[in-house]
């Protein structure tokens, strides 16, 4: 409901109840003035892009705050990283109203962020941040409309995965602390991610039938996914250097430290970028997540198809398999060649079409 009164000093008032309620009114000198207000709320009532004018002078800081509250029921993990992101979006952001924040600026933020050098993958996943917290500032009927969409997102980048050789995995599985090397093979024959290994129990691994079955990610989190409980199967020769090394030098994980105290992920890495330096070939950035890969692509050369190696590697998908490893399936040109080839030679040995050889002659 809405109308228009003049007072008794002369100025038109212009009053609305919205959906709540909730008075909201506006002082003109002008009669005219009052009612093209009030027409520009009615409007944006109908169209469903009406927001509170209080609410609409939320800064980007602000918000920001309150839906990081709401978010934080999430792994301690995935706030830090949320934090992470908001820091970038605050300092770019943070003092604006939202319904201020304009597409071609955000477009302008992304490359500001690549001009300062940051990875492709970074500068994606902070836009996708911001993208998130918009996105439920519309829902909540802060802003009628977010300045995210696919014009201004900045593109994923590509990047391929690094691969070592076999002979790289055992140079670096030599050149660790040997209560240590039962990660490498962990990583490199088993595809476990570091905080998965890192947390680990001898009770996850079963030794007789040759399993791993990763049940908490470090320090006692559930793991990533329903998929990453799918258990793994070893082979024989795997599980009795597992058990060899558990017997030696394992407490209640399989990875331990000198005193026999799980091996946090942060000790594991540190022991990982110290044993690189004396492999050759291995670059500087190589890290222990990289043995995961190491695994799909030996299951690749190994011939195995797209479906055993995405349940292997415990991923929601087969996309998310194809998109990190497609590259890796070997004789990919070759076997399209094969397969024209097959076709063109059948029909160059079959008789020829009489009707179609007259034609030519006439």
């Amino acid at each position: 409901m809405a109308n228009i009164d003049k007072r008794s000093n002369g100025v038109w008032r212009a009053r609305y109840y919205d959906d709540a309620g909730k008075q909201h009114a506006r002082h003109f000198p002008r009669k005219v003035d009052a009612k093209a207000w009030i027409d520009t709320v009615t409007a944006s009532v109908v169209r469903g892009d009406y927001t509170d004018p209080k609410t609409a002078r939320t800064t980007v800081e602000q918000w920001c705050a309150t839906w990081l509250k709401g978010y934080a029921t999430r792994r301690a993990s995935t706030v830090r990283q949320a934090r992470v992101h908001i820091a970038q979006i605050n300092k770019a952001f943070g003092p604006m109203r939202l319904a201020d924040v304009r597409p071609s600026q955000v477009k302008a933020w992304t490359a500001q962020l690549k001009a300062a050098n940051y990875a492709d993958s970074t500068v994606y996943a902070t836009y996708r941040r911001f993208a998130q917290i918009m996105g439920d500032a519309v829902q909540d009927g802060i802003i009628p409309r977010s300045p995210c969409s696919r014009k201004t997102s900045p593109g994923g980048g590509v990047q391929r995965p690094y691969v070592a050789t076999t002979e790289q995995v055992w140079a670096l599985h030599d050149a660790m602390d040997e209560h240590l090397r039962p990660a490498i093979l962990l990583g490199a024959f088993a595809g476990l991610r570091t905080a998965e290994t890192c947390a680990l129990r001898v009770s996850d691994v079963d030794f007789m039938r040759g399993i791993v079955a990763p049940a908490i990610q470090w320090p006692a989190e559930p793991l990533k996914s329903e998929c990453s409980k799918t258990p793994i199967p070893i082979p024989r020769e795997l599980a009795l250097e597992l058990a060899a090394a558990v017997k030696k030098y394992a407490g209640e994980t399989v990875v331990s430290d000198e005193i026999r105290q799980p091996c946090s992920p942060w000790e594991l890495q540190r022991a990982v970028r110290k044993a690189r330096k004396k492999v050759k070939g291995l670059p500087e950035g190589f890290r222990y997540h990289d043995l995961r890969h190491y695994f799909a692509s030996l299951l690749i050369a190994s011939g195995l198809d797209v479906k055993v190696v995405q349940t292997r590697l415990r991923h929601a998908s087969a996309m998310t398999t194809l998109n990190t490893y497609g590259h890796m399936w070997p004789d990919a040109d070759e076997s399209s060649r094969a397969a024209v080839a097959v076709v063109l030679a059948a029909r160059k040995d079959s008789p020829k079409d009489s009707s179609r050889t007259k034609r030519v002659a006439h």
